[in-house]
């Protein structure tokens, strides 16, 4: 078997150009898991109590989902895994059949259905990607250079993510910050927020004194995230998503510098992100006027006051400039 035949059930890595060809190339269990959003049986499954190395990818499309270094016994019968193989390998979805409210996981190039997401798993993520087997296709280590996916080779060998965990942190501001937080702890892979006041020069402000506009500090979350969950990108779209960039010293109701449009980064590599990621943005002409997102290095940060911490969590009620989604 050469190294094309790794590449999901379509050589080279396409996908199929339509419906039936996709039913002509899965079996029937592997179709109705993973585009009729099938569950298979726990423990009969092939690969739930498979502890060789290596990497899982789409049945589908090929692309590398999980790694066998972040696979863990879960005692449930199905294939459990810490976190993806890349952040934005897989895509998250809210639930609502069977009577509950679950987070499915699905394959991004391929929209495959693969499970459910639960956080019941062990540290340091706290979370359990419940998978199914029909939905992946395993390589072993040792065929990993000649399939292409010899980069790979390394991270499976060691079991080092499931004993220490990388947090990386970003501060935006878009608007009213009770919003901002209450959105922000939605996202997977979000695993703090703080609202707070960053970007002026003002010592010490407290909440008075930002809107007073005199600081020139804006409300702020300084959100901490795992990049293995979310990616910098990822935390990118949903920030400019939930407020207009366009917008000057303005959100919703609130006017004022203090409510500007802010993104305060922590490195070259966030900088470097932002600066594309507005550059497309703007050119994609989704705004009448040009993208007015202050974007700076990070300066001190301060806590708001604990009152304005988890603010909607508090007051229910409460005003917002943003959409919550259930």
């Amino acid at each position: 078997m050469d190294g094309k035949d790794y590449c999901g059930i379509n050589n080279g890595c396409g996908l199929p150009r339509n419906e039936e060809e996709l039913k002509k190339l899965l079996t029937p269990e592997q179709y109705r898991i993973v585009r009729e959003n099938g569950t298979e049986a726990p423990f009969q499954n092939a690969y739930w109590d498979n502890k060789k190395d290596g990497i899982y990818l789409d049945v589908v499309s090929g692309e590398p989902l999980f790694l066998s270094s972040d696979k863990f016994d879960s005692g449930t019968g199905w294939p459990s895994f810490t976190a993806p193989a890349d952040p934005d390998s897989v895509v998250y979805i809210k639930d609502r059949s069977h009577a509950m409210i679950r987070t499915e996981v699905r394959s991004a190039k391929a929209n495959s259905h693969l499970g459910h997401l639960f956080n019941d798993g062990p540290a340091p993520t706290g979370l359990r990607y419940c998978i199914n087997s029909a939905s992946l296709k395993f390589i072993e280590k040792e065929k990993l250079k000649d399939a292409g996916f010899e980069k790979y080779i390394n991270a499976v060998e060691t079991q080092s993510f499931l004993k220490t965990r990388r947090l990386d942190k970003i501060i935006f501001g878009a608007g009213c910050f009770w919003g901002v937080e209450a959105y922000f702890k939605k996202v997977i892979g979000v695993f703090e927020t703080r609202v707070g006041y960053s970007g002026g020069s003002f010592e010490n402000p407290d909440y008075k004194k930002v809107c007073s506009g005199d600081t020139m500090h804006a409300e702020v979350v300084l959100v901490t995230y795992d990049p293995r969950i979310v990616s910098f990108n990822a935390l990118l779209s949903h920030f400019f998503k939930i407020h207009d960039p366009s917008s000057i010293n303005r959100q919703g109701g609130d006017v004022g510098t203090q409510y500007r449009s802010a993104i305060f980064f922590y490195g070259e590599e966030q900088k470097k992100a932002a600066e594309e990621f507005i550059a497309v943005l703007d050119k994609s002409g989704k705004y009448r006027s040009k993208i007015v997102t202050e974007l700076k290095a990070a300066q001190k940060f301060y806590d708001a006051e604990e009152y304005h911490q988890d603010y909607l969590d508090k007051n229910p009620g409460g005003y917002c400039h943003i959409h919550l989604e259930d």
